[in-house]
């Protein structure tokens, strides 16, 4: 008897042994709130694969809608124009401060199957909302403040819905967090507002002495007490907790967070994405985070060069402002999707920001843009999705200006100005305008040595005709159509033996 319940202890710790491994490998794979240990993170493939995305910025400052998404701060910033002009259209801040446009955020044609198939149909492979502005207004159901768009304003779970409508429509889910600067937005100092009375202060956040403001570089005293931070890193668990979001997005100044609570976020998410049984993304800016530990993000601005790390870039539909305004001035769909196939080139991505109105409708010349995008992706999405960079990231005359808010000093792409990707056996060479003559590739020209693969065949997208083409010493010739095909950037599929 005891010989079998040996052999039956011993093939039981057989059986076991695996499981045991496996759970020590778990172990192993936990992350720890330390640098180091959150440098185990590791983009995920799927990510490398998205190229576009929308969110959007919308909550009680798209009221006003006046001029800029930092109404909500200027309206109490003594001097200040839009303090004047809120003073005259409303009243004095101690009878009509920001609190009082939560009311009036009602967003009755708010219909996130709508946004969502809209995004969709744009091209979009990940999308989702502000969830939080600086202006301390949660967009989600939140149970730690009742500053929140289900029980004010919408009544709504606008993070909830979008997140549900957006994974319906295949899609991944992000959310962006900007609470960070919530600290001193609010002139709580200035006993002539309502950001000032005690009774607000779970909105208008914590007092701060005149004259503080999360725009110093670096941060200067005085932070975030322990109180503020950890309401910070409570409600992004909360987001985590009720919407487990693919991507969670930063703005920058992250820094005036506490480096520890900013850690103890990224052990979080990487450790629940792994109970979830999924890969996630958090997007950073400049050195909030630690390099490795998530993916680096730009506003309004690009790289002149490709780089060998992901990264991405947002900016907004609106040359002016974030949110909904009464006098935008929308960017050209020619414009974005040159703007696109450069980033792309450059292993980026970009997330496009849109301005829904404050009772929840997204303008019409907005959904004409991104319709128009989509039709471009119908034809060219398979020289964008998927692709990684080549050896060179492209040739031409534009020259890009980097730095933050830098995009409004870059010129126009022209025809001369190609770029590429490739993908599987497939080398795509996209030109940013339609050439007058042949195309003219200098830099796949016998004498730059770039190809290692003879050239099989060219076929422009959206044509269904094989090109005829040369290989010179200077250039790669390409043969057009006689008539211009498609009205933006233009993809031509080389293939390769």
């Amino acid at each position: 008897m005891r010989y079998f319940l040996s052999l039956i202890l011993f093939f039981t710790g057989l059986i076991l042994l695996p499981s045991c491994e496996e759970k020590k490998e778990q172990q192993a794979l936990t992350y720890q709130p330390e640098w180091e240990s959150l440098k185990q993170y590791q983009v995920p493939e799927w990510y490398k694969d998205m190229k576009f995305g929308i969110y959007f910025h919308w909550g009680p400052y798209s009221v006003p809608a006046h001029e800029t998404e930092w109404y909500s701060h200027f309206m109490y910033e003594k001097g200040n124009p839009i303090r004047e002009y809120h003073e005259k259209t409303y009243g004095p801040l101690n009878e009509f401060g920001y609190k009082d446009f939560i009311p009036m955020f009602t967003a009755e044609h708010f219909d996130a199957d709508d946004w969502a198939e809209l995004f969709k149909k744009s091209g979009a492979q990940f999308a989702g909302p502000v969830a939080e502005h600086a202006d301390g207004f949660a967009m989600w159901d939140s149970e730690l403040t009742p500053w929140n768009a289900k029980n004010m304003g919408p009544k709504r779970d606008i993070v909830g819905e979008m997140g549900e409508a957006i994974r319906k429509q295949g899609m991944k889910f992000i959310t962006t967090y900007h609470r960070h600067w919530l600290f001193a937005w609010y002139s709580t100092w200035d006993e002539k507002t309502d950001a000032s009375n005690k009774k607000y202060a779970s909105l208008y956040g914590p007092k701060v002495p005149e004259g503080s403001f999360v725009m110093a570089v670096p941060p200067t005293p005085p932070l975030p007490d322990a109180d503020f931070n950890q309401e910070w890193l409570d409600r992004l668990d909360e987001i985590m907790n009720k919407y487990q979001p693919d991507m969670i997005w930063f703005d920058n100044k992250m820094d005036f967070i506490d480096e520890k609570y900013r850690k103890e976020f990224l052990a979080h998410y990487y450790n629940n994405a792994e109970k979830w049984g999924k890969e996630v993304v958090t997007f950073y800016k400049g050195h909030d985070l630690e390099k490795g530990t998530g993916v680096l993000d730009l506003e309004r601005s690009r790289m002149s060069e490709k780089k060998d790390f992901p990264w991405l870039t947002d900016d907004s539909m609106d040359w002016k402002a974030w949110c909904h305004i009464s006098d935008p001035d929308y960017k050209s769909t020619n414009r974005m999707i040159d703007f696109l196939v450069d980033v792309v080139s450059k292993n980026g991505a970009v997330l496009l920001n849109i301005p829904p109105t404050a009772d929840g409708r997204i303008p019409q010349e907005v959904r004409d843009r991104l319709l128009e995008i989509g039709d471009w992706f119908k034809i060219n999405g398979e020289a964008i999705y998927g692709t990684r960079t080549w050896t060179v990231y492209g040739e031409g005359p534009q020259e890009i200006v980097e730095g933050h808010l830098s995009e409004n000093q870059n010129p126009e792409a022209t025809a001369e100005d190609i770029r590429f990707t490739q993908k599987d056996n497939h080398l795509y060479a996209i030109t940013l305008d339609w050439p007058k003559e042949d195309l003219f590739i200098r830099t796949l020209g016998k004498n730059q040595q770039l190809l290692n693969k003879d050239i099989q065949q060219i076929n422009l997208l959206g044509y269904d005709q094989p090109l005829k083409f040369e290989v010179e010493d200077e250039g790669l010739r390409i043969q057009l159509p006689d008539q211009k095909v498609g009205a933006h950037a233009f993809s031509f599929r080389i293939t390769l033996q």
